[in-house]
């Protein structure tokens, strides 16, 4: 039998699907209108006539930031951050959420080991403190001020601990009766019934690295160690061309500050937009079962 929906219910319908195509449209149109500019010509771009298509099609803005040292040293240095950055997360946060997940009965300390971590998301010491540990502990200037800082992501930990904790006690219990440890049964056990969780906080984790750009400039020294955001940052922000060689200056001429600057931008969020479908369809689940405890 075929349900007749009421007035009032189509009403709301209709207005649901034209407000969610206005807001799709309205988080799309910047992102459109940066790849447009990029794949126009520096006069179309210059007099503000490109809108949603790229008028005068050319690709010289990517040509020139893609032999530029400097991007591809930033873009190294992020690939390095987010590998290290995400493994470690991952690490610390799974082993850190298994036992918090346990029962006061069976881990006694759980509830104030679980309220120092809490605590951490509600205060914290300031950037002051934070970059004399960083300092003094010699990791200015490296690639392990941008991990370690941020190893262990407390919001992260609680969404995993609370996916642990809605997984059936029978497996845990016949794993322990057929002789396995604490470590066996989180490795073989939880962390493969998980994957939902993991690859929800497992995206949390990768954006935050790829996006981040303050503490590149705060613990980096020098230029050339800049992830790729914070390059992207001092670009957006004061671009610098008297370093530019001969042989750049005939295909600068084909570009302009705006091409230039958006080049650089759609190629910097390039790769979350890439990897974000893959696991877009395990981010509601993830997100649903990891943040209610029953």
């Amino acid at each position: 039998m075929v349900e007749r929906y009421s007035i009032s219910r189509r009403l709301f319908v209709g207005f649901n699907y034209t407000f969610l195509t206005v807001l799709s449209f309205l988080c799309l149109f910047p992102i459109v209108h940066v790849l447009a500019v990029s794949f126009s010509s520096n006069a179309a771009a210059a007099g503000g006539f490109v809108k949603l298509w790229p008028v005068g099609f050319t690709t010289a803005s990517y040509e020139y930031v893609l032999t530029r040292g400097e991007f591809l040293d930033a873009l190294l240095v992020t690939l390095q951050r987010v590998g290290l950055g995400v493994f470690v997360n991952m690490f610390l946060t799974i082993l850190v959420a298994y036992p918090l997940s346990k029962e006061a009965s069976a881990f006694r300390s759980r509830t104030a080991y679980a309220w120092i971590f809490v605590v951490t998301i509600l205060f914290n010491g300031g950037l002051i403190p934070v970059y004399m540990t960083v300092k003094y502990t010699g990791l200015l200037d490296s690639i392990w001020a941008l991990v370690l800082p941020g190893a262990v992501p407390v919001f992260n930990i609680i969404l995993l601990l609370n996916f642990f904790r809605n997984l059936p006690k029978e497996m845990e219990e016949a794993a322990f009766m057929d002789g396995a440890g604490q470590w066996t049964t989180m490795w073989r056990i939880f962390v493969p019934l998980s994957l939902p969780a993991l690859a929800t906080i497992t995206l949390f984790a990768t954006v935050n690295h790829w996006n981040s750009w303050f503490d590149g400039l705060i613990f980096m020294n020098r230029p050339e160690h800049y992830p790729l955001q914070s390059y992207l940052q001092t670009v957006v922000v004061q671009q610098d061309l008297s370093d530019i060689a001969s042989q750049d200056l005939d295909l600068l001429a084909e570009v302009n500050d705006r091409t230039f600057k958006a080049a650089q931008i759609f190629l910097g969020a390039l790769p979350i937009l890439l990897v974000y479908p893959f696991l877009q369809r395990y981010f509601v689940k993830g997100i649903v079962l990891g943040s209610v405890k029953e």
